[in-house]
């Protein structure tokens, strides 16, 4: 079971990427002064009987999921036997969570370093998101509970709710979260503090979003059983009008699931926020399907906007003001033709998994060495203005950020293909180039050196050759560093910091334990 769900959950990661996905390699901690090192994981391990607890959780020292079982409640246990054992490792829902946090560690490795509140809420969430939009894909219960609810999936059902079998050995609840939990309000990701509370205000963005997109997609249905009114008469619905409104209801899922996914290569390597995310959906979406026939972009704004959850730094909330920006500097047709010419692009969904860590490395050491050798002066400046990062080597560069010995500033580059096909067919291949470096400063309580980063996601059209978003989180930036050092203080003072850099800890094991 755990294999099956696991190995379904990465299929859907590597299809809606077109890439191999990759496990988090290993990472000793290292000094300031000294270089970051990586090392290759080969697979991901699982234990489905590792814990004899109410918990399930993605290890990242280990690179494993580990799957308790416990016993369900004496009192009051739901469908359960009251007191009989329960194995999270036959829960397709956890399954899928606990695969998709492995997944997304593989892809940002750093988004485990808590710098703000939507850090861990995010984890959290995009790893229900997959896990709920994956019970669209079962045939039998769609269709018996599209026929159940004559249609109405906004009616409390079975797809919406997460983990069933684990809340009700709990606390005998339904289920342990589900994506209809209230009416949004526009409060809720002001008033969300906890983890999983936020996680779920995010959650309920994107099923609103869905349902939005699935009844226009059922609306003619609706007016041709009716004839015209689109108002159903009590009762059962045909079974031809069930399969069809099914059908419609897997496809907007299977949209929206690949949608989610493919914005995560649109999203900043660190300090993600909800309202990064929702520019990343708004511009992975418009490359892919830019006649939008459903309006499925206004249904993820109207999501997200219902719950009070709106980006920085955009004026309003339309597509074109929502979608990443360019970086402002042109090189050169022949000179984009030579840097890329001199990567190896040859990652895709049948690559074997070690080579395109290698090449990841290998590309990103490459395109490091170009920008040092191929840049002017102007050149370089004007792009460490447009990715946030310090590249070359000069007196601009701050003495908080670590150089080599002949003063070039350290940045660690990853590099990764993107490739995926539109519903015409259309393909669209990029380069997700993505940016990290240290910015360390001393701790004015107690002395210490301590580490923040910064960086970029650059997105690069390979077939064009030209550059088409930067996603910057710009290193030494006060405003963020101070955004970061103030949510630390108030993380640690409410005991709600799971993530950090020490790596000692189990995160995910804290973070669910709190469920």
């Amino acid at each position: 079971m755990a294999y099956a769900v696991a190995m379904t959950t990465i299929g859907r990661f590597e299809q809606a990427l077109g890439r191999t996905a990759l496990w988090a390699p290993y990472m000793p901690a290292v000094k300031a002064d000294e270089r970051v090192r990586s090392y290759y994981v080969q697979r991901l391990r699982i234990y489905p009987h590792a814990l004899r607890e109410q918990n399930a959780f993605y290890s990242p020292p280990t690179k494993s999921l580990l799957f308790g079982y416990f016993q369900a409640n004496r009192i009051d246990a739901g469908d359960n036997l009251p007191g009989g054992l329960v194995f999270s490792c036959l829960s397709h829902d956890v399954v899928a969570h606990e695969t998709t946090h492995a997944l997304l560690d593989g892809l940002y490795r750093y988004y485990q370093y808590q710098t703000n509140a939507d850090i861990a809420a995010f984890h959290e969430a995009f790893a229900d998101i997959v896990a709920l939009f994956q019970h669209f894909t079962i045939p039998v219960a769609l269709k018996h509970t599209v026929a159940r609810s004559q249609g109405d999936l906004r009616k409390d059902n079975l797809l919406a709710q997460l983990a069933q079998q684990f809340g009700q050995a709990s606390n005998g609840s339904k289920a342990l979260r589900s994506a209809l939990a209230q009416p949004p309000r526009s409060t809720d990701y002001a008033n969300a503090t906890e983890p999983h509370d936020l996680g779920a205000v995010l959650l309920a963005a994107i099923f609103q979003a869905f349902l939005e997109i699935y009844e226009a997609r059922i609306a003619d249905l609706k007016r041709l059983a009716t004839g015209g009114t689109g108002v159903l008469p009590p009762g059962d619905i045909s079974v031809d009008l069930v399969n069809r409104m099914a059908k419609e209801a897997s496809t907007a899922a299977d949209h929206v699931l690949k949608t989610c996914i493919r914005a995560l290569d649109y999203c900043p390597p660190l300090d993600l926020t909800f309202g990064d995310y929702l520019r990343a959906l708004i511009t992975a979406d418009m490359d892919l399907e830019p006649e939008d026939q459903f309006n499925y972009r206004t249904a993820f704004i109207s999501g997200f906007r219902a719950r009070g959850i709106f980006p920085e730094d955009v004026r309003t909330l339309s597509e074109e003001s929502l979608r990443w920006q360019p970086p402002k500097i042109r090189l050169a047709p022949e000179r984009m033709h030579k840097m890329l010419g001199s990567l190896d692009l040859t990652w895709n969904l049948t690559s074997n998994r070690r080579q395109s860590y290698l090449r990841s490395e290998s590309n990103g050491f490459l395109l490091w060495r170009w920008l040092q050798e191929n840049l002017s002066p102007h050149e370089a400046a004007a792009l460490e203005t447009d990715l946030g990062v310090y590249i070359r080597a000069g007196d601009h560069v701050p003495k908080e950020i670590p150089t080599s010995e002949d003063g070039i500033p350290k940045l660690q580059i990853q590099c990764r293909p993107a490739r995926r096909i539109g519903r015409r067919g259309q393909q669209l291949t990029d380069l997700v180039v993505e940016g990290i470096q240290r910015y360390i400063v001393t701790d004015p309580d107690t002395g210490l050196p301590v580490t923040y980063r910064g960086g970029c996601t650059l997105l690069i059209d390979i077939e064009q050759e030209r550059f088409r978003y930067a996603v910057r989180k710009r290193v030494g930036s006060k405003s963020r560093i101070a955004t970061a050092q103030n949510f630390q203080r108030m993380a640690a003072d409410g005991s709600q910091s799971y993530f950090d850099p020490g790596r000692e800890r189990e995160p995910f094991a804290m973070l669910h334990r709190g469920e």
